[in-house]
């Protein structure tokens, strides 16, 4: 007993980090800091999430106490996340020196995880008095000496955000996101021939409902016993949930979020889906935010990002007094932006080889060019509202994308427009690119990604995107026939998005 004892002395921080990083918060983190350690007596466990390139969440799971001492000195977690591609094949070498600029990823060696605070929230129990209290928190990437890691996608809009703010401005992101609730069937969960980079079969599902008529109340309905509650959940943990309907697909979902800053829009994006994702999977069903799926009947999913910028005096930049935004203004400056940059920053807003089904002319509300027109659902760029409300709707993303990443690389565009970065009405490409490998081609051509996320960052996302088109690539050349979607993105994307 006495050995146990000293043994959980000697080893009880031997997962977190040894240095205090808490010097990098605010006092409103601060602040938030002491009411945690103060409620930690009220929890078992907690959850440290971050979130990896490819836009999901990844954690280690804590005891309370454990965690007390991981929220001002971090986590040791693998980097792994960061060396895989979709489909868990290894895209980056670690086994030397692996080329991104950043040598600590040689060997695998652990990075640091640290709490924000501000991200603190204590799950809901489906059975409080047999499943213990748990907790989920969102960090940020550090090396172990303390220095930021260069992969983190979180900084990468951090840094946008502060390009705003030494202008006076500050960008503010509402979220529009589709995505399918099915009911799961028995079956094997998927294992059988799955393995690094060979994905297994996905959930067997079966459609709630027959679909294509949209916004009917009996399908709204008829999905009510799953919907209610999540939406109660997600409203319970402080997520600002605007609107729930019924899109076209079987079971094909909309929610829409109140305008937050950017940064919170990104947070509560990832809390969202991941939630989501476990609170169906718990209920018998399964969702899943993969822009199309294999399944009979599915319509593309989009996700479409709001944006509006406030100005130095308290007012949206974008109102110019009259019931439409001129031709010479900054709406119409940050709309240029968006489109100057919309081929070369496209693969972070459409990261996957199914996303680009999308841009087809035979789904009538999906972007096929290059556009920015008002109120009109089949541009790129749909500008609406008027006065005060007057906002930017990009219909590029698709719903599993980084969020970090995505409203990043379209906030980044704008602010670009907006201080003439791109010069007067920037020319802008005439097209989306159409696969994965043409987006992942554009990226590379041209110097805004490496401008946007540093180059540790763009080489990484190019090596895993290289990895993942390569896969599928060879999968097709050894097929007779090719549908749409193929059984490969069916499995590579449905059950993880």
């Amino acid at each position: 007993m006495t050995f146990q004892r000293t043994w959980s002395r000697r080893f009880a921080t031997s997962s977190v980090g040894g240095r205090d990083l808490s010097g990098v918060w605010d006092d409103q983190r601060r602040a938030a800091a002491e009411r945690i350690e103060a409620d930690l007596a009220d929890i078992d466990l907690v959850r440290v999430a971050f979130c990896d390139p490819h836009g999901l969440a990844r954690s280690k799971t804590l005891s309370a106490q454990v965690f007390r001492h991981a929220l001002r000195h971090g986590v040791d977690v693998s980097p792994g996340p960061f060396l895989f591609d979709t489909g868990h094949a290894v895209a980056v070498d670690f086994h030397k020196d692996p080329g991104l600029g950043v040598p600590e990823l040689a060997g695998a060696g652990d990075m640091i995880v640290l709490p924000d605070p501000l991200t603190f929230h204590l799950l809901p129990h489906r059975d409080p008095d047999r499943e213990p209290r748990t907790a989920w928190v969102l960090g940020d990437e550090y090396h172990r000496d303390g220095l930021p890691m260069p992969l983190s996608s979180r900084a990468v809009l951090r840094r946008v955000c502060e390009m705003y703010a030494e202008r006076g401005l500050e960008p503010v992101v509402g979220l529009e996101v589709e995505w399918y609730l099915t009911r799961l069937l028995p079956g094997p969960p998927g294992n059988a021939g799955n393995g690094f980079g060979l994905q297994g079969e996905p959930p067997r599902v079966e459609a709630v409902d027959a679909g294509y008529q949209f916004n009917l109340d009996a399908y709204s309905d008829a999905v009510a016993p799953v919907v209610g509650p999540l939406v109660g959940m997600l409203t319970g943990l402080g997520l600002p949930l605007r609107t729930v309907e019924h899109e076209s697909g079987p079971g094909q979902l909309e929610i829409t979020f109140d305008p937050l800053p950017a940064d919170e829009a990104a947070d509560a994006m990832l809390l969202f889906r991941t939630l989501t994702k476990q609170y169906c999977a718990r209920n018998g069903y399964h969702a899943s935010f993969m822009a199309l799926p294999g399944l009979d009947g599915a319509d593309p999913s989009g996700w479409h990002i709001h944006q509006s910028v406030i100005g130095p005096d308290g007012r949206n930049l974008f109102d110019e007094g009259g019931p439409e935004p001129s031709e010479s203004g900054s709406c119409r400056a940050y709309t240029d932006g968006l489109l100057a940059a919309a081929a070369e920053l496209c693969l972070l807003s459409v990261p996957t080889v199914n996303g680009y089904h999308r841009f087809d002319p035979s789904y009538s509300l999906s972007p096929t060019e290059v556009s920015c027109r008002y109120e009109d659902r089949t541009a790129l760029v749909r500008v609406l509202g008027g006065g005060e409300s007057t906002h930017v709707e990009t219909r590029l993303a698709e719903p599993c994308a980084n969020p970090y990443l995505a409203i990043a690389a379209q906030l980044f565009a704008g602010l670009d427009g907006i201080t003439g970065g791109d010069g007067p009405r920037a020319k802008h490409p005439a097209a989306l690119p159409g696969s994965l490998r043409a987006a992942l081609e554009a990226f590379r051509a041209g110097d805004r990604a490496e401008a946007l996320l540093g180059k540790p960052l763009a080489t990484c996302l190019a090596r895993l995107k290289e990895s993942e088109a390569g896969r599928y690539e060879h999968w097709c050349s050894q097929q007779d026939d090719i549908p749409r979607p193929t059984s490969w993105e069916h499995r590579e994307y449905f059950a993880v998005y």
